[in-house]
């Protein structure tokens, strides 16, 4: 006669669930309190409980497996379930850790003030911002939600577009009067272009822009984009900069504009179990939310 299966361990299903959303052991076990070894043997009792594996390593991380998924969203079902036990009915369900990657223009301009408004509403919850310029992971590794630039070609993902814009050309005046003007694209090859640093580039969006330019003379270069900002204010060159960090500018104006633009958008990345998490569908929607009411502010700025 075949036994029962035997019922998976609470304290083995809600241990997958932190390793399913952070991607590594140690890190789901730096959050839990517990060792590496201890995570280990509770996500293999999981596994012999649902006769099965719940995910398979990757050269970036965990992956979780389709029956993994099917625990995943057991889990969540019950962690919301005991998080009512404690706190009663209507208890916020946004609270622990929530890790974004993105690239530093967006994480100023747009992340850092959608998450304080989240946690001026959500005080439970923790926000960790990753800064990053680079492809988007196969595998999200550590973070719960990932912003790149451009459309994202992924496997077992949830993506979606969070904000357009464009990369243009920037100068100040007082440079512009002692080296002229550009008149057309091919005009800046006399002109040092301050950008990022060739080399590094990661995002083939970013280097595209690039290839759509004549070669430049020495120049200033940097991996930072505030660098950039601060190159093109200083004089050092002409600047291709996100418009929403060169328009606000009051040392900058546009140059060839309506002749040259590099038109762009970020998107959010998670792993396909990150949107049913609340904590990180909290974050997308505070992101979006904050970027509509800036883009309407500006909006109006325009008309008036």
């Amino acid at each position: 006669m075949t036994a029962p299966p035997s019922e998976p361990p609470l304290d083995a299903l809600m241990t997958f669930l932190s390793v399913a959303r952070l991607g590594r052991y140690t890190a789901a076990a730096e959050v839990l309190g517990i060792n590496h070894s201890t995570v280990s043997r509770r996500i293999a009792t999981l596994e012999a409980a649902m006769g099965g594996r719940v995910h398979v390593r990757t050269t970036g991380g965990w992956e979780v497996t389709a029956l993994g998924r099917r625990a995943v969203a057991i889990a969540e079902r019950i962690e919301r379930s005991l998080r009512e036990l404690v706190e009663g009915e209507g208890a916020d369900l946004v609270h622990g850790m929530v890790r974004v990657s993105a690239p530093d223009a967006f994480t100023a301009v747009f992340l850092a003030p959608a998450m304080t408004a989240l946690r001026a509403e959500h005080p439970g919850l923790s926000v960790e911002l990753l800064s990053a310029t680079q492809r988007v992971r196969q595998n999200r590794s550590g973070v719960d939600l990932e912003i790149v630039v451009g459309r994202p070609q992924v496997l077992r993902a949830f993506a979606t577009p969070v904000c357009a814009y464009a990369l243009r050309l920037y100068a100040t005046p007082a440079y512009l009067a002692a080296h002229g003007a550009p008149e057309s694209v091919a005009d800046l090859a006399r002109h040092p272009l301050v950008y990022y640093v060739e080399s590094s580039l990661q995002v083939d969006e970013l280097d595209r822009a690039l290839q759509e330019l004549p070669d430049s003379p020495p120049s200033l270069r940097s991996t930072s984009v505030f660098a950039h900002v601060e190159g093109a204010a200083a004089g050092a060159g002409i600047g291709l900069l996100p418009d929403f960090l060169g328009d606000p500018d009051p040392r900058l104006v546009r140059v060839l504009d309506g002749a040259y633009a590099h038109p762009l958008a970020y998107w959010a990345v998670a792993r396909d179990e990150g949107p049913r998490n609340p904590a990180v569908a909290a974050t997308l929607d505070a992101i979006t939310t904050h970027i509509a009411s800036v883009q309407r502010g500006t909006d109006r700025e325009d008309a008036s």
